[in-house]
């Protein structure tokens, strides 16, 4: 019947078509017309601001609902247009980072009378205002509405601590360096709260003033406050201020402080210079505050979890911290890539050189730390065996060069990636160590010993004792400065490992150096460590794959049997071989596999389907060290040793 009716119809509808195909006249499309969009925020110019100095006034003292108030006044000296600016591009971010969105309630007044503003459609940073004529100076009110919930925001504020950065709570006039506009800020804390930054300010009552300063050195002058608190002087004009959620985490053992005074020693002995007149330690020991590892030039901002001293050996993870940041006073501060110095906070920076800035950064942190004796030898080659396994797991390395991650501040702003293995992230931190380690090795390679990276550093970052404004540099300084060690295609050495792609990550270091990276069944000290403290199972070095103890799969390294075998982050292993999750299981499944040749057979559920998998896998567990090729100490083991006597012991 169906056949038949549709027979009796096509005749009818045939007759109707055209005999050929006609082309209907083409209706012409609208097409507009791109208007101009001409600069209206000004460029910064090397000129003095000539309305005076401004004033700024903070209350933070608002622990409840976490509402920071801010009054600033700024002189002007005559009326007309006036663009003012909240800051975007943050150093030590790499990245507009500026928190734009939680600036609110913003009005300006002058001499009692409201003045109206607009955001700038192309720059929403921007502010621009037409003040009254023969206006002496403006007042601007706002609040910055700091964060609540994690998911608002990294918490700065709490009902006992305090990260206040002064980016967040200020703006400034466009059309000058910043560091040619001078300004006065005063903060009021909460009843009963120490504050502690590198700016030099006078306590009355629950008001802080702080002296004249220009906003350049404002910015890069952030404090930390609180209710408990602890200030520790360890020589060479450098304080620890330690900040706690209960004074418990604040009884740091004689030890452990000598251990602190240490770093600073081995840090001025290998610098030679030190480029602050004073420097603060800021640091937070706290589960509520968020973390933090910011660098500054006379202070830095770092933040760590309950349990530093008083868990010493869970907290071997962040021990480095404070060594990385120190550096950064050198490196980073004191001299800067010259595409990533910028003179003001609007300018994009291009984070040219970060393998220097941070590579060579991350490389004297863990060498400090070995040196003063916040790790031990065995701990820091433990760190750099973990360290070479995940960059040689990085597969994005076959098409994305290193010096391509540079930019990823900027790409993701640090945002959850699914296949972060293949995608490449910030690597210019660790294998810009590895490329260090590698180049000291060649430095003493062929200097027979007389020569390493502590040349390059006291060659390169140790002039001008006392300077702490900020010296710019290119790649040509950095092979300069190696050839004047050691003669070497260092030009070519770094355009193999920085500009171009490689199948694996550079681990010349560890064979000149006396090493080799092998894997064995057993996880080092890093990497117990870090499973024990985030309690998850890392066997990315194996089949590919970590998971939490939930049964959550966090990683798939991209290319491994967990990949082959369709695993994503996101999905859920229910059960292992027939049995339920666990991650002893989970170890004991895939120790089996090399012993025994047992399948890997996983249930997973992805969103609400479940599904069964088997891993072509037969490796065994896999865990990464360092294994000594020779007798006798090599140039690794010397470049760890302390050069200021013996470390002392925790």
């Amino acid at each position: 019947m169906r056949r038949i009716a549709l027979c009796l119809i096509l005749p009818l509808v045939l007759p109707a078509l055209p005999g050929r195909a006609q082309t209907a006249p083409e209706t012409a499309r609208s097409a507009p017309m791109a208007l101009p969009s001409p600069r209206t925020v000004p460029q910064a110019r090397d000129i003095a601001w000539t309305g005076g100095t401004m004033r700024l006034d903070v209350d933070a003292s608002d622990t409840t609902q976490r509402i920071i108030r801010v009054k600033q006044t700024i002189p002007i000296g005559a009326g007309g247009p006036l663009t003012l600016l909240f800051p975007q591009w943050l150093p030590g971010n790499h990245a507009p980072r500026g928190q734009i969105e939680k600036l609110a309630g913003l009005t300006f007044e002058a001499d009692g009378t409201a003045i109206d503003w607009e955001r700038d459609p192309l720059d929403v940073y921007a502010f621009h205002l037409s003040v009254p004529p023969r206006t002496g100076a403006i007042t601007a009110t706002f609040q910055f509405l700091a964060p609540t919930a994690g998911n608002q925001g990294r918490i700065v504020l709490t009902d006992r601590l305090m990260n206040l950065q002064w980016q967040s709570v200020s703006l400034y006039p466009a059309g000058f360096y910043t560091r040619r506009l001078p300004i006065q800020a005063n903060v009021t804390l909460p009843d009963g709260w120490t504050a502690a930054g590198a700016l030099k300010g006078t306590q009355r009552g629950n008001v802080v003033s702080y002296e004249e300063t220009d906003y350049d050195t404002l910015i890069d002058s952030p404090l930390f406050a609180g209710q408990h608190a602890r200030r520790v002087e360890l020589g060479q004009a450098v304080a620890l201020n330690i900040f706690a959620d209960n004074p418990d985490e604040l009884q740091a053992s004689p030890a452990q402080l000598d251990l602190h005074r240490k770093l600073v020693d081995e840090a001025v002995a290998l610098f030679g210079a030190r480029h602050f007149d004073r420097y603060e330690f800021l640091f937070a020991i706290s589960d509520s505050l968020g973390g933090i590892g910011l660098e500054h030039h006379r202070s830095s901002e770092n933040g760590v979890g309950r349990g530093y001293f008083t868990k010493w050996t869970e907290a071997l993870g962040n021990r480095d911290l404070l060594a990385h940041e120190f550096v950064h006073s050198w490196n980073g501060k004191f001299r800067r890539p010259e595409l990533l110095w910028t003179p003001d906070f609007a300018t994009p920076m291009q984070d040219n050189l970060l393998w220097l800035y941070e590579g060579q950064t991350q490389f004297w942190g863990y060498v400090l730390s070995a040196r003063a004796g916040l790790l031990s030898k065995a701990e820091t080659l433990d760190a750099l065996a973990a360290i070479a396994a995940r960059l040689d797991n990085v597969k994005g390395r076959q098409w994305r060069p290193l010096e391509d991650t540079t930019h990823d501040p900027i790409i993701s702003a640090r945002r959850p990636k699914a296949w972060p293995s293949w995608q490449r992230s910030e690597e210019y931190y660790n294998e810009g160590l590895l490329i260090w380690l590698e180049a000291d090795g060649i430095i003493r390679s062929q200097t027979n010993g007389t020569s390493g990276l502590d040349d390059f550093a006291s060659t390169f970052f140790g002039m001008k004792d006392g300077d702490w404004g900020v010296l710019t540099y290119g790649r040509q300084d950095i092979v300069t400065a190696l050839e004047s060690i050691v003669s070497h295609d260092w030009d070519g050495f770094l355009r193999e490992r920085v500009d171009r792609t490689s199948k694996e990550a550079p681990k010349g270091g560890f064979a000149l150096g006396g090493y080799r990276l092998v894997y064995g069944p057993t996880p080092n000290s890093s990497i117990r460590t870090a499973e024990t403290k985030s309690k998850y199972v890392d066997q990315s070095y194996g089949p590919g794959l970590i998971v939490g103890a939930d049964g959550n799969v966090t990683a798939v390294i991209w290319d491994s049997p967990a990949f082959k075998a369709g695993m994503a982050v996101g999905n859920r292993i229910i059960a292992i071989n027939g049995e339920e999750f666990s991650t002893d299981l989970l170890r004991s499944a895939i120790g089996a596999t090399a012993e025994k040749r047992t399948p890997l057979s996983f249930i997973v559920k992805q969103d609400r389907q479940y599904r069964t998998i088997t891993l072509d896998y037969s490796g065994g567990l896999r865990y990464p060290r360092l294994e000594k090729t020779g007798e006798g100490k090599t140039s690794l083991d010397r470049l760890l040793e302390s050069r200021t006597g013996t470390a002392p012991v925790s």
